[in-house]
């Protein structure tokens, strides 16, 4: 991938990502908000920090390292991406109660219209603000939205120190076990 100029990347402030989505999916991933570099390219989880591609890989979602410009071979897998809040930023931390608050509704309309099977946000922190659960954890939670179960998984970012890449690997692959468990088929 080329490098954009930071004029190139400024522009892309004012441009949105299109979802890959599809109705009736097994798990719809769901990050926080497009970066510039996703919003200038078009690719989610482009910045080559973001260990997202590689997690989903090493957990057994997919059968090989995709390449953000793969995204679309996802669908075929029974997986989507989506974000809470649609406007790209520099840093999550951009973003305002409202427009999480906002995001979680559009969320939640958007999941009851798709329907897929689990709802993965990529942020416990993005979830809490989303939807006013600030007790909630990394795992599965209770409540569904927009009537489908969620899994709050730890955010792929290359800033979160927490998580090494096997460890997350380890959380994605126990939602996969939960989609592809023996409840699946229900």
């Amino acid at each position: 991938m080329p490098r954009l100029t930071r004029a190139e990347l400024e522009a892309a402030r004012d441009r949105s990502v299109p979802d890959v989505a599809a109705e009736g999916l097994r798990v719809l991933f769901c990050g926080i908000n497009p970066g510039l570099l996703t919003a200038a390219t078009g690719h989610h989880f482009a910045r080559p920090g973001n260990r997202f591609w590689p997690v989903l890989h090493r957990s057994g979602f997919t059968p090989r390292l995709l390449l953000p410009a793969e995204q679309d071979a996802l669908l075929p897998l029974g997986l989507g991406i989506t974000n809470v809040v649609a406007r790209p930023t520099a840093r999550a931390d951009e973003l305002t109660p409202e427009e999480y608050a906002e995001g979680g509704r559009v969320l939640s309309a958007k999941t009851a219209r798709l329907r897929p099977r689990w709802l993965a946000v990529v942020g416990v922190t993005a979830y809490r603000a989303a939807f006013g659960e600030r007790r909630a954890a990394i795992g599965p939670q209770q409540r569904t939205v927009g009537g489908a179960r969620v899994w709050v998984l730890p955010n792929p970012s290359g800033l979160n120190a927490h998580w090494t890449a096997a460890t997350m690997a380890e959380e994605y692959a126990r939602l996969r076990a939960a989609v592809d468990g023996p409840e699946a088929a229900d």
